[in-house]
């Protein structure tokens, strides 16, 4: 009867949620865990020389740190192994394998490095490990690159431990999946074991694995899974419920209670922290055969509805989906905004003469204006005073509206609002609104910076605006809660963002003020030097 084995990637592909930071401490229960539920072989990690660490975290700068400061314990029944990929660990600086240490390497890569890597995998089985072969985004082969594939496994690394479908971007689906089930397991040699991995963007982890154990076959198998699903976006196939579809049914004896422990004592601890699961933007990433990293890059700039994402995710370049290139993703929502462009120098002279030698109220939609509002009400009638709502949602009777946000426009066009809009959202213009050019008002340094308030600071200051009050501009707290006077407004800011966008703005507003304006605040803010809200 063929083998099914588990290979638990909570370490290694559940860091890809936290950058690999689970500290020591949950590291090692998470491997205390992964041994007492019997899962037969453990993923520990990356090995990565440039950017791994000695200790503490899951990407390690080599194979003898984590003999040194992880593995120390070794359970006989368990394999555990790590993986590389191609190109960021040296194999000639990996030592030969001994007892103490790790079982295995799996080796990663894309297709145009599939033939690189047959050097490699012979010095990884010469030093003694097991060698797993893991062609990202199989479903990109065409049959016949798959099979020439196979085909150079089968002669020059015979002796490699499994041959693996890794479905990278989640798009696979059981008919994908049988189609390279029968390629594979009908030309790969019979004695190496084939494995499957895969991402749940269309949710179809979980029915792929079934797809695979009812595949009539005389190979033994090995299918990936992590603690509560814990992975990159949407994530993966959930251990836990794998283990015990296998034990009522393929007559194993997994125990499952020690991962439940660990899902409430930490996992679940992490997942409030590091969000991953099931979401629009990475079944939209599915849909357009990328990486993940690109949808969640852009979706959470907040800047844009969901189908203009998937519109935006529609424009990636062939070559640049399989890896994400934060810089080209940059350029590309940049192009993808900038080239909606409209002539907007009489609309800047008109609001020119409206906004120039008064103050300027500017009411952004913070938690503060909630608590604020009699206040900025009696602020917006005094004389000399003109108000604009920033993306509001807040009923008031504001002078205009400026919103770079598709639904906040359609409302104020329903409502008669005198509207302000980049010519991103609405080229079209009359009457009561008044396109401006997206490229003028924004700034560019290493990320693009397109919000209501940046556009409308900029046009403030061509206008010659000397006075402006700031409202509702409370900056971003880790506390998703914090962060707007709208709930539906509300989306997560992790620590790193948090300090970028603040200190963004706080600069921004200072540079302002250092250039002659006068910039007062109505309602606390993290924007100012002096306070932390």
């Amino acid at each position: 009867m063929r083998e099914l084995q588990v290979l638990d990637v909570t370490l290694r592909d559940g860091g890809c949620v936290n950058n690999f930071n689970f500290g020591q401490l949950y590291m090692n229960k998470i491997l205390a865990a992964q041994e007492a539920a019997e899962i037969d072989i453990i993923e520990l990690g990356y090995i990565d020389e440039k950017n791994g660490s000695e200790k503490g975290r899951t990407k390690f700068v080599d194979e003898k740190v984590i003999a040194q400061h992880f593995l120390n314990n070794k359970k006989t029944k368990t394999q555990y192994v790590v993986m590389m990929d191609y190109g960021k660990f040296n194999v000639d600086n990996l030592g030969t394998r001994h007892q103490d240490g790790i079982d295995g390497i799996r080796l990663a890569f894309h297709k145009k490095n599939r033939f690189d890597i047959i050097a490699i995998g012979k010095k990884i089985i010469e030093k003694g490990y097991d060698l797993y072969i893991q062609p990202m985004i199989t479903l990109s082969y065409s049959d016949d690159e798959l099979l020439k594939l196979v085909n150079t496994v089968n002669s020059e690394l015979t002796d490699a431990r499994a041959f693996y479908i890794v479905d990278s971007f989640g798009e696979m689906r059981p008919n994908d999946m049988k189609r390279m089930l029968y390629l594979v397991d009908n030309n790969l040699v019979p004695q190496m074991k084939l494995g499957f991995h895969s991402h749940n963007n269309l949710q179809m982890s979980y029915s792929n694995a079934i797809e695979m154990l009812n595949f009539l076959s005389n190979r033994d198998f090995i299918i990936d899974s992590s603690v509560m699903g814990m992975g990159k976006g949407a994530g993966n196939l959930n251990t836990e419920l794998l283990l015990e579809h296998l034990n009522m049914y393929y007559r194993k004896a997994y125990r499952i209670d020690p991962l439940l422990r660990l899902i409430d004592e930490v996992i679940n601890q992490l997942h409030s922290e590091f969000y991953w699961g099931y979401a629009p933007e990475y079944y939209l990433s599915a849909t357009n055969h990328c990486t993940p990293s690109y949808a969640s890059y852009f979706y959470n700039k907040h800047m844009l509805p969901i189908d203009q994402v998937g519109e935006l995710l529609s424009l990636i370049d062939e070559e640049k989906k399989i890896s994400f290139d934060e810089i080209y993703a940059e350029e590309l929502y940049r192009f993808y905004n900038a080239s909606k462009t409209v002539d907007d120098k009489e609309v800047v002279l008109e609001l020119k003469t409206i906004f120039e030698n008064n103050t300027v109220l500017l009411i952004a939609p913070g938690k503060t204006v909630g608590k604020e509002v009699k206040r900025i009400k009696e602020y917006m009638k005094k004389n000399n005073v003109i108000s604009i709502g920033l993306n509001p949602t807040l009923e008031l009777a504001y002078d205009y509206v400026l919103t770079t946000r598709v639904d906040v426009y359609k409302k104020a066009v329903l409502s008669g609002w005198n509207i302000i809009v980049p010519s991103n959202i609405s080229k079209g213009g009359r009457g009561n609104i008044k396109v401006v050019n997206y490229s003028n008002w924004i700034v560019v340094d290493d990320k693009t910076h397109d919000s209501s308030a940046v556009i409308s600071l900029n046009l403030l200051k061509k206008c010659n605006v000397r006075r402006i009050i700031l409202a509702g501009f409370d900056g971003f707290s880790i506390d998703i809660n914090e962060n707007y006077y709208d709930p539906y407004l509300r989306h997560p800011f992790n620590a790193e963002q948090v300090e970028e966008d603040n200190s963004f703005y706080r600069e921004f507003i200072s540079q302002l003020m250092r250039e002659g304006i006068t910039i007062e605040f109505l309602t606390p803010s993290r924007y100012k030097m002096d306070s932390n809200l």
